[in-house]
């Protein structure tokens, strides 16, 4: 049995004129919300071993702020999940072997159109800053993931 556990990165600060929208960082708001729903995953009793980040400065920030409060998660950074596409994020899921629970920190739509892809309970229009959506995987191996076998689907929010 596998948990996969997708993060949308918290609120982050406008664009502003010359600034690359990879250098954005969190706003107070992000930061209390990635802290709150840190802190919900937690009473969960739900510890990713292994976080994927984008390496945008919000998506860092956000994937910080779950690794403090859920000690022992390790980070790893890869370039490819920076605005990644719903295939894109499934092969990069599939390309994991060591790790019973992953957290992908990422950006939408393609965080929501893979969560959409994986469920099998629900559709999930759309998922807000600091949403998470996290699912059981009925299956021995992250190679075969295949649409529509998550099952106990959760999606949660800082609004909710």
């Amino acid at each position: 049995m596998k948990r996969l556990t997708l993060l949308r990165h918290a609120q982050a600060e406008d664009k502003f004129l010359g600034q690359r929208d990879w250098d954005r960082p969190l706003t107070k708001r992000g930061i209390l919300d990635a802290t709150e729903m840190a802190q919900r995953l937690k009473a969960k009793r739900l510890k990713p071993e292994l976080i994927l980040s984008s390496p945008a400065v919000r998506t860092q920030q956000t994937s910080s702020i779950f690794a403090e409060h859920l000690s022992g998660s390790q980070i790893e950074t890869l370039e490819e999940l920076y605005l990644a596409t719903c295939s894109q994020l499934f092969k990069t899921v599939q390309s994991q072997n060591k790790f019973n629970h992953l957290l992908i920190v990422g950006h939408n739509p393609g965080l929501t159109e893979l969560a959409d892809l994986i469920s099998d309970q629900y559709r999930i229009d759309g998922m807000p800053t600091a949403s998470i959506v996290t699912m059981k995987l009925n299956i021995d191996s992250w190679q075969a993931l295949t649409p529509a076998t998550g099952i106990n689907v959760e999606f949660d929010y800082p609004q909710k």
